[in-house]
């Protein structure tokens, strides 16, 4: 019989202790096992009547990260789903009507359910040590709380504050949560557990939002703020890609968060969403990080992996490289940066105070980090590297000159690495006398935001530096990719004909409005002529005529409009204007007919995606289907809520998607014919 989770101690005086657990797990989370455990356990208390009750975890982790998220994957109808949502509501309604006061001890994390569960505690102690993180972030899953955080929470800290944890999925840290009343107290860790012990022997009333909060729950103030919660939403996004957030703002406006019929519909609703498309995606999403994490983590555990990498040397200033510096230190790592001269850093050097000013509040944590980063004309840091990041600009010859003359210089064991986005492994290891420990980290922009790093490795690279360089990707917290070395890699190979179709739609005379609303109609959160303003339309012609060329494709007619705005020094939002008129970093966008959209045009954007996905996995550029979904999701922001492209064909038919890509083959040209990899997907 397997060993209870939770942990029940009757101590002297009437207090009594509750721990949770969960036997092998790093982290606690509320299984379906685990809830049947504390159904016990609520029986034995409410037998034991205790003068009162301190949670806390087991864990070095955090309190609970929540429900068990794997477990949503094998519900198969509303009222399975029904079944287990009032299981935890029942548990947490028990728990609320306790006689004896109730205190959730929370260090680390307390998300989703884990939140839910100390919402239904009179109070919450949070441990004060730099990593308290609460959230209700269940949106992000497509679903929202359905243990009664959707009531529990707009009583506790009132309308405004409790709708947006929920709409936004965010997570609050220590000083926020106090402000806000979701904890009661904040201490040091070696005085948490002595706080929360007197909380409950003082058994204070419990916090309540203030009176202008209580009064927007009344009915008729509900219905006059539902329209301007709508139109905010739907800015953010569209009701039939992401119900959920909807569904949050329904339940509000309908039952106030209050009465039993409150907990009722909240059940009832989540219970619907876990059936949608949307959250059987995005929980697929979930799923897919953590399989990337997993890829690094694997050496990342090694005995002595965390301390092989101390030192890091980057090689270019410019926005990438600077970039990437100045996340290398905000990871705890000692950084050189070098480029021609201090004139080429400083920039660099200003974008990482900035960066660091915002994601280090503690003044002496955002001192040190600022102190581990720092300008290395002379390229000194180069010998003492544990990794070396080249992220100079895309010039072959340019490459072969600077790693003919960095690697001589490193030292044993250190990690070669370059940031090139186009070219391949093979062409720039040929000046290299040592190849096999040249791998690519391929960064996307901005650093600090995009989670992916497409990990390459080509023939000649030897296995153990690609397993560092995929432990390095998750020591600097991002999601590493592993890809074979080929023109594009993985995320711009697929990019660029998905940017291609668009520069082709706007020789044919397609306003770029009509182009990027047909993106974002499908649920891409930016369109392909607006993303190639982004990304700078120099940029985006580079690496497409290094991507075409080596791959053998070229444009069907001839691409003038991005010529001219490229002589032009037109180059996007880098330079105020591109395809659009930039204006406080936004596109300006003309009014067009919205009717004159041509009704090929958005599978005419997706399906050259989609058909590209097909074949860079024939072509072994990743190992399984898995890797081309999450490559797209986390690089190229492809719409979460569709599950990644081959899964979205899948859910879709491949057999329909082929007969649409054979359909624009016809009309539109060859490139659409189908590529044979789709024989392969049934």
């Amino acid at each position: 019989m397997q060993a209870s989770a939770w942990t029940y101690t009757r101590e002297e005086g009437g207090l009594a202790v509750l721990v949770l657990d969960v036997p092998e797990r790093s982290a606690n989370t509320l299984s379906s096992l685990v809830l049947t455990q504390l159904a016990e356990q609520m029986d034995r208390i409410e037998q034991d009547r205790p003068a009162g009750l301190l949670i806390r975890s087991g864990k070095r982790s955090g309190f609970i990260a929540g429900a068990d998220i794997k477990e949503f994957t094998t519900l198969g109808s509303e009222r399975e789903a029904l079944v287990m949502v009032r299981r935890g509501q029942v548990l947490c309604d028990r728990l609320a009507a306790l006689p004896c006061p109730t205190v959730a001890l929370i260090h680390g994390f307390a998300l989703g359910g884990g939140l839910e569960l100390a919402l239904a505690c009179r109070y919450r102690v949070g441990v004060d040590d730099g990593r308290l993180a609460l959230g209700l972030p269940e949106v992000q899953l497509g679903i929202h709380p359905g243990f009664g955080g959707t009531v529990r929470s707009v009583q506790l800290l009132g309308v405004r504050p409790a709708l947006d944890l929920m709409l936004t999925g965010k997570t609050l840290r220590a000083e926020r949560a106090l402000a806000l009343g979701l904890i009661d107290r904040l201490a040091p860790p070696q005085e948490a557990e002595t706080v929360a012990r007197a909380l409950l022997r003082a058994a204070p009333a419990p916090h309540r939002p203030v009176l202008l909060e209580r009064m927007l729950s009344l009915p008729g103030i509900r219905g006059l703020l539902a329209p301007a919660l709508l139109r905010q939403l739907a800015k953010r996004a569209r009701k039939d890609h992401y119900p959920a957030p909807y569904a949050i703002v329904d339940l509000w406006v309908r039952y106030g968060a209050r009465g039993r019929i409150a907990y009722e519909q909240e059940a009832a609703s989540i219970s619907r969403l876990f059936l949608t498309s949307t959250a059987r995606n995005l929980v697929r999403v979930f799923q897919l990080q953590d399989k990337l994490k997993a890829l690094g983590a694997r050496d990342a555990a090694a005995p002595g992996a965390q301390e092989a990498f101390r030192r890091v040397h980057v090689i270019g200033a410019g926005v990438m490289g600077g970039d990437i510096a100045a996340w290398c230190a905000l990871r705890g790592l000692e950084v050189t940066l070098q480029d021609r001269g201090l004139e080429q850093i400083e920039p660099a050097l200003r974008r990482a105070a900035e960066l660091i000013e915002k994601r280090i509040r503690v003044p002496a944590e955002r001192a040190a980090a600022l102190a581990r980063l720092r300008a290395d004309v002379e390229g000194r840091g180069v010998a003492d590297a544990d990794v070396v990041i080249e992220a100079i600009f895309e010039d072959l010859q340019a490459k072969h000159a600077l790693f003919a003359k960095v690697e001589p210089q490193l030292k044993a064991g250190a990690l070669l690495a370059t940031n090139t986005s186009s070219l391949t492994l093979e062409s720039i290891a040929t000046v290299l006398a040592v190849p096999e420990r040249l791998v690519g980290l391929h960064f996307f922009n901005p650093v600090a935001q995009m989670p992916l790093v497409e990990v390459i490795h080509a023939g000649q690279t030897s296995p153990a530096a690609t397993a560092a360089a995929l432990s390095f990707a998750r020591k600097l917290d991002r999601l590493p990719l592993p890809c074979r070395s080929a023109p594009g890699f993985l995320v711009n190979r697929v990019l660029a004909p998905y940017l291609l179709e668009a520069l082709i739609a706007l020789e044919q005379g397609i306003a770029p409005e009509l182009i990027d609303q047909a993106a974002q109609d499908f649920g891409m959160p930016m369109g392909p002529v607006e993303l190639a303003d982004v990304v700078g339309l120099d940029v985006c012609k580079h690496v497409g005529d290094i991507v075409g060329a080596l791959s053998g494709r070229a444009p069907p007619l001839p691409l003038t409009r991005i010529e001219e705005r490229i002589a032009q020094r037109k180059l996007g939002r880098k330079t105020g204007e591109g395809f659009y008129v930039w204006k406080d970093g936004k596109p300006q966008r003309h009014s067009v007919d919205w009717a004159s959209v041509p009704g090929d045009l958005q599978d005419r954007l997706i399906l050259a995606l989609v058909n590209e996905c097909v074949a860079v996995l024939r072509e072994g550029l990743v190992t399984e289907a898995d890797l081309v979904d999450a490559g797209l999701i986390f690089g190229a922001g492809f719409a979460p809520f569709r599950g990644g492209p081959l899964a979205w064909a899948q859910q879709t038919g491949n057999a329909l998607i082929v007969a649409r890509l054979q359909g624009l083959a016809q009309t539109q040209g060859a490139r659409f014919t189908p590529d044979p990899g789709w024989a392969q997907r049934g």
